[in-house]
């Protein structure tokens, strides 16, 4: 865009010093570009007038003309309001501001002609208007009334200033004749044929002071174009870039050790998915390219030997692998697993976490640089300094969305040559954010669980239910399985009425006495050898119940554990509750997941509850979750500046993406460099919205 674009927006006419700082506090509106990007929400037709007698409850907003007959202040205090008296020849209507009284008083004029804009609210018997929009009755205003009016998102400081929609709508129709020839454009004309759009500065007045609807929309689907398409071909090019500037390592062995494990010490059979994606991934480690490949599967899917699998060319080829997971709980799952998996092998695995001090912590770091050490399982304690590697040549992540994108990198940059990255994650990601977040990575998919699998039955139950559900507990102990009762708080905590783990396991223990019942607890604040305790018991069946806060959402693998009991489930979003589930129905006998919530629930929490109920399938659990929460609340999609869309919605716009994606991925094949003059708007645009302080070595 053009130097105009930068000017703050306290040099817009009207605006001022004190109108720009809280623009600047309240909506991050800081420049004539901030302005222009921010987007009406809605428009509505304020061609046609209502009367007062005709007005019922029924009705949201509505536009009157008549006159402004009094208004004065009443009330003290908080319940301090200014209160007017208007008229039009069928009745009179009272209007109410509780804001900005004094400043609203002052720019009434009594006995003229207004016209009223606002939502009609029945008091008593009478309807009023709480904070309208008022504007003088004229030939100009009524003009200019014709036809849709865009309304803007404002705030309450906002409108004590004056700066309610329609003094946003004022700042605009200044904004806009001083940016006209300035608004450059960012499509080739190609794509701008192709698709049929507006132009760029076309689009951005019709959004603002649209002809008619189907302007709006034209405008609207440019503008939404332009955020997925730039973010798309910001993407492309991070991988592009990778791909020519990395070269990876040649895994061009697959020797003794994956051979060997493969014929002799397999514990289970390979899953179709499982062979494909292990056949992906040497295609990539053998390729001379650099490796960075997403594998997403559900709780249970195998994704661990998938890895195991990877490590082992890894190993073949003479170098070391790591994994890093988030969390020391999951770090020791994996440290188990692929030790005892190992063994057979002659392979040695260490541990390295934030509670490994000493000579231990000394001769894993020795063992590590010198290279006798060839698979090291860690937290974060791996990006540290002192950690050195020999050789690295495989890195696998896991719950990679845990990690920030800078410490992601350390770890990457610990060679001087890139190792090969696997990052693996049992969230499901919905097509849509996976293709904006992480379109750079190649992605691989295990959808199918091991055979012998039966899918877990899920229920939901309210509180009444729960000596019901105590029986269920019971019968499931007699059969020999075990029972996890997990809650989301550790202390009962005043300002939410939940459950809490302490209250629970006290419960508990009346309802399932020592010694034929044994209880488990483990949360949080615990030790790790506390905690390592009382997992331990649960493990050997020494207990037949664990109660436990989120911390056994990842990581643990009990196989005889059958039921999972979530309380107050209605706290949890719906990638938790999947999560969580995702810690039964591990062995061969049916498992059970049961939700346990309050009488009244949310819409929301209704919606969350059914779906658990209705499916198993990670991926749609995702994109309801999605649908929910949107983009920006999904967890660790905050960190990643992709999602800072103005008008884009990746719920809604899914079509819109793929089409943006498609051209950019065409630009990038005919034009790599995007040199070509056709393209220069493209490039100037892609230059412009590049970051160059944000330029990680990128691991997501």
């Amino acid at each position: 865009m053009g130097d105009v674009l930068k000017t703050s927006i306290e040099f817009l006419k009207g605006v001022g010093p004190q109108r720009a700082a809280t623009l600047q506090l309240d909506l991050n509106i800081f420049s004539f570009e901030d302005l222009l990007n921010h987007f009406p929400f809605k428009y509505v037709d304020r061609s046609q007038f209502q009367k007062i007698n005709q007005l019922t409850p029924e009705l949201s907003y509505v536009q009157l003309k008549g006159v402004l007959l009094s208004a004065e202040e009443v009330g003290t205090g908080k319940g301090k309001r200014l209160s007017a008296i208007f008229k039009d020849d069928t009745g009179t209507l009272e209007l109410v501001w509780f804001r900005g009284a004094q400043w609203i008083k002052k720019s009434l004029q009594l006995g003229k002609e207004y016209i009223v804009y606002g939502k009609p609210t029945l008091f008593g018997s009478k309807f009023n208007i709480s904070h309208p929009e008022l504007t003088l009755y004229t030939v100009a205003s009524l003009q200019e009334l014709k036809g849709l009016q865009p309304v803007y998102n404002s705030s309450e400081n906002m409108k004590n200033r004056g700066m309610d929609s329609k003094g946003i709508r004022k700042m605009i129709s200044v904004l806009l004749p001083e940016l006209k020839g300035k608004i450059l454009e960012t499509l080739n004309a190609e794509i701008i044929a192709d698709l049929q759009f507006l132009s760029r500065e076309q689009a951005y007045h019709q959004i603002h002071q649209p002809q008619n609807l189907e302007m709006a929309n034209r405008a609207i689907a440019r503008l939404k174009f332009d955020e997925l398409f730039f973010a798309q071909l910001r993407i492309l090019k991070v991988k592009q870039g990778r791909q020519i500037n990395y070269a990876g390592f040649i895994f061009d062995k697959v020797g003794d050790h994956f051979n060997g494990f493969y014929s002799k010490h397999l514990p289970f059979e390979l899953t179709g998915a499982q062979k494909r994606v292990i056949k992906e991934i040497r295609k990539d480690m053998g390729s001379g390219k650099h490796m960075n490949r997403l594998l997403q599967g559900d709780v249970g899917s195998g994704k661990t030997m998938v890895a195991l699998m990877s490590i082992l060319i890894a190993l073949d080829n003479g170098f070391q692998a790591a994994i890093m997971a988030p969390t020391e709980i999951l770090a020791q799952q994996h440290f188990t697993t692929f030790s005892e998996l190992l063994e057979p092998l002659n392979i040695h695995v260490k541990l390295l976490t934030g509670s490994i001090k000493g000579k231990e912590r000394q001769s894993i770091l020795e063992n590590l640089s010198g290279g006798s050490l060839q698979v090291i399982v860690g937290t974060h304690a791996l990006i540290e300094d002192p950690v050195v590697f020999k050789n690295l040549g495989l890195v696998v992540i896991d719950e990679q969305h845990r990690f920030g994108v800078a410490q992601r990198s350390k770890l990457w940059k610990k060679n001087t040559r890139a190792p090969h990255v696997l990052v693996m994650t049992a969230t499901p990601i919905p097509r849509t954010l996976a293709m904006t977040l992480y379109g750079d990575l190649d992605t691989s998919i295990i959808d199918e669980l091991p055979p012998g699998r039966k899918p877990i039955m899920t229920k939901h139950f309210t509180d009444g239910a729960r000596l019901r559900v105590f029986g269920f507990m019971r019968d499931q102990i007699a059969l020999g399985r075990q029972v996890y009762v997990v809650y989301p708080l550790i202390e009962e905590s005043e300002a939410m009425d939940y459950k809490d783990l302490m209250d629970g396991y006290e419960s508990l223990l009346r309802a399932f006495e020592p010694p034929h019942y044994q209880i488990a607890v483990m949360h949080g604040r615990m030790k790790p050898d506390a905690k390592d305790f009382e997992m331990k018991r649960f493990k050997d069946g020494v207990c037949q119940i664990m109660v436990a806060t989120t911390v056994i959402e990842v990581g643990v693998n009990v196989p005889n554990a059958s039921v999972m009991i979530i309380e107050s489930a209605e706290r949890f979003g719906l990638s938790q509750l999947h999560q969580l589930r995702g810690r039964v129905g591990r062995g061969a006998e049916q498992s059970y997941c049961i939700l346990m919530t309050a009488d009244k629930l949310s819409a929301e929490a209704k919606t969350r509850m059914r779906t658990m109920c209705d499916t198993n399938d990670g991926f749609k659990i995702a994109e309801v979750d999605l649908k929910l929460r949107g983009p920006g609340d999904i967890e660790g999609t905050r960190q990643s500046g992709m999602l800072d869309f103005k008008i884009a919605d990746l719920v809604k716009d899914s079509q819109a993406l793929q089409i943006a994606r498609q051209k950019a991925i065409e630009i990038l094949q005919e034009d790599e460099n995007i040199s070509k003059p056709e393209n220069r708007y493209i490039a100037q645009r892609l230059n412009e919205i590049t970051d160059p302080k944000s330029n990680w070595s990128r691991i997501s």
